[in-house]
This record gives structure tokens, sequence and C-alpha cells, in this order.
């Protein structure tokens, strides 16, 4: 029997199209798996023939690391979805991984519950966020996928299910599954289900947004909201830019802005909000929507994107080298100063050299600081001259571990760091 003969005798399969290119690479086949045991046998079929197997679940970020060297099989997770188990007394939920992250909250939200994961990108899976590690403003309160992942089952290239944490309390060969496989790419293992803690929907919200106009100002800023223990649920910055540095497109005299998330009972939403307008003076007000770019991050499918992480503190000394290397280029930066995170967006259409630059300057920066910069994407032009990760330590003991998960590299061969 052939390889798609095989995978069709699992579940639906077929010939690869040209819309399901992997950056560069185009696929052979496609197959469609509804339950981890149809996983299982997708991927015994592919290692049987040899195989090399990219998963995909909304398909937003799958242009983000570095382009596999190959993907003869496309795994899709889209049949693999739905709230498997939702304990809402003891707030936890398993989810299978191709549900859209939006489905989840709907769901949820029938019952008072919510994930607080954001959803960055429209479309994204759980899945998805899981494996690449993708984190919004909710992260300043509540963590990333990995804090909130308690337990999952993955398949492992050979095909062998595996179980860790949440109400099966096996990890395998003594690691921490839930930590290893969070931003791995799809490199280590394929995801099927994941157990995650959940929170109240809070009763209510407000956003308190203040004009600010340098970094310097925003840094200023933060110190004084840390002393006042107003303990905002998320803090985000549209990190300013001189008004000569703007694109073309900004309405002069618009102002960045400096927005708070606060959440919580009324009356103590109320308060707050108004000891932070308070606070932070000028032109603070509350309002009860958020600014529409809230949630989102600053690049497009044809920008590199950049990902910077430092110590909390820390992060003005990349805004400024960035800011200063990307002069006339448009960049925009979106930042979460509490949470040490910013996202950066240059445009795709600069010179090579130049993002190469912008790129050394923010990492060199960051590093400094005790952080790193990563490229998470690159349009094809520009991705071969970057380093999309930088330096990273533990390299080794990363390609122990993709070793004994996956020692004939099949999944996502090249996609992670280090080739891995």
């Amino acid at each position: 029997m052939t390889a798609l003969d095989d995978l069709r005798a699992v579940c639906e399969a077929r010939a690869a199209q040209p819309t399901d290119r992997v950056a560069d690479v185009e696929p052979r086949f496609v197959a469609y798996p509804t339950s981890t045991d149809e996983v299982s046998r997708v991927l015994r079929a592919a290692s049987a023939h040899e195989l090399h197997v990219v998963v995909r679940g909304g398909g937003t970020k799958l242009h983000w690391g570095a382009p596999p060297t190959a993907a003869d099989l496309i795994l899709d997770t889209s049949r693999l979805t739905g709230v498997v188990e939702h304990a809402a007394g003891d707030l936890i939920a398993v989810i299978r991984a191709g549900t859209p992250l939006a489905e989840v909250q709907r769901v949820l939200g029938e019952h008072g519950q919510r994930l607080p994961l954001d959803e960055m990108l429209p479309g994204a899976t759980l899945g998805g966020v899981v494996a690449t590690g993708a984190a919004g403003p909710l992260r300043l309160r509540h963590g990333t996928a990995r804090d909130q992942v308690i337990g999952l089952t993955v398949v492992r290239a050979d095909g062998v299910v595996a179980h860790s944490g949440g109400k099966v309390v096996k990890n395998v060969a003594g690691y921490d599954l839930g930590r290893l496989l969070t931003g791995s790419y799809g490199t280590l293992g394929v995801l099927t289900e994941i157990a995650v803690k959940l929170t109240p929907v809070p009763a209510a919200r407000a956003y308190v947004r203040r004009p600010v106009r340098s970094p310097g100002e925003v840094r200023d800023l933060s110190v004084r909201l840390k002393q006042e223990r107003l303990a905002p649920t998320a803090m985000e910055v549209e990190c300013p830019e001189p008004d000569s540095l703007r694109r073309p497109a900004r309405v002069p005299g618009h102002p960045d802005l400096m927005v708070l998330l606060l959440e919580g009972p009324a009356d103590g939403v109320a308060a707050r909000a108004e000891k932070a307008v308070q606070v932070l003076g000028g032109d603070a007000r509350a309002d009860a929507e958020p600014p529409e770019w809230w949630g989102s991050y600053p690049f497009g499918p044809e920008d590199v994107a950049l990902q910077v992480v430092t110590p909390v503190g820390q992060l003005f000394g990349p805004v400024y080298s960035m800011r200063d290397a990307a002069r006339g280029t448009g960049m925009r930066i979106f930042c979460s100063p509490a949470a040490g995170v910013l996202h950066a967006a240059i445009p795709g259409d600069v010179d090579p050299d130049r993002a190469v630059e912008i790129v050394n300057a923010a990492r060199t920066v960051a590093m400094s600081h005790g952080g790193h910069c990563t490229v998470l994407a690159a349009p094809p032009k520009i991705r071969p001259e970057l380093d999309l990760w930088g330096p990273v330590e533990g390299i080794g003991l990363m390609r122990a571990v993709k070793q004994e998960f996956d020692p004939a590299g099949r999944l996502a061969p090249g996609r992670f760091v280090g080739g891995i």
C-alpha cells in the first residue's frame, strides 16, 4: 500500500495542495485525525513510510520559527476539537488541542469561567498557543500557557501515547511534559488533549488609558503604579516614538497609549480605576473598552516579528536601542513593561542588512540586561540573513530531549532552536 492509502485507512487524508505549503516546503499529504488514537495511528503510518510531519492547527503561527527542513505530511488538528471535560467546581477543563481558543472561551463563558489566555491571532487553537508558548496582556496576572497547563496527552513520533499531570499523573522518563512541550513548536510530540486551569469571568473591567510620549515617561509611570499596589490584570503600551519616526499613515498628534486593565468586583474596580487615573495624571481616563490594538501583535505576516524578554524593569534599554537602530523604518513596538516583554514589527520591505542591524541592536542590549531577543518570523528575502534565536543556554540538553522523544527527527525537523 502507498503512504496515502495507509493514511486513508486511519482517517480522512488527501494529497497536499499549494496552499498547504509551510514556508518554502511543499508537503505531499494532509491527514485529519479526530482522536488521540487516530493521531497515534497516523504517526505510526508516517514512521513506517519515513515521512516527516508538521502539525497544523489554525495555521496562524505556522510561519513562526525556522522553516522545517522537510514536511512530507501535514497533520491537521482541525477535526480534533471540543471540550472533553469541564469540572466547573474545580476550575479545570480538558480540551482537545485543535479547538479554537475563541470556542474554548465561548463554551467556558456559558458557565461564567474563562481560560486566562489571550487570542492574539484570530483562529488560533489551544494546541497552537501551547506549542508556540504565545501569550498576551493577561500574562501579567495569570502567566503564560506554561502556567495554565496542568496536564496533557501527547503522541510521540513513533505513535506512543503519553500522559502527564491532570487526572493521569504519569510523567514519561521523569520529564515534566507540560513544561517541555510548551513552546517546543511541535518538535517533540503532537498534543491531542490539554488540561488547563480556569478562572471566573470577572464581574467588571476598566481600561485606564494615559497618553505617553517617551519610553522614559512609561518607565516613570510604571514605577508610580507599582508603588500604589493597584494589582492590574494587564498593563500594555503602544511604545512611543518621536513624531519624525512615525509611519506616514499615523495621524499627527495622535498620542500613543499606556493602558491598564483592572478586573474584579464592580465597586472595587471603580475605586481602583479612579485611583489609577489620579496616579497617572495627565490626560488619564477610565474606559469600558480597550484600544483597538489591545490583545494583538504589532506585526503582520509580511513583517519581521521580534520578541524581547527581559527581567522586569530592564525592558527600556532594548526599547531605546531598537528605536535608534530602526530610525525611519516605521517599526512598531507593543510592550508589557510590568512583565518584561515586548513585541516589535520591522516592516518586511526594509533592506535585509538594516533588519539584521536592528535585530543585533535589540539582542545585544537585551542580553546585557539579562534577557534575550527572538525573531518569531520573517519574510523569505530577509529570513536567511537573520539569526532567529540568538545564543541559547542549554542547547545540549535540548538536543538530548529531542533525541529521547524523536530520535529519527521526524517531527518539524529544523524548525526549532539549533536546528532541532
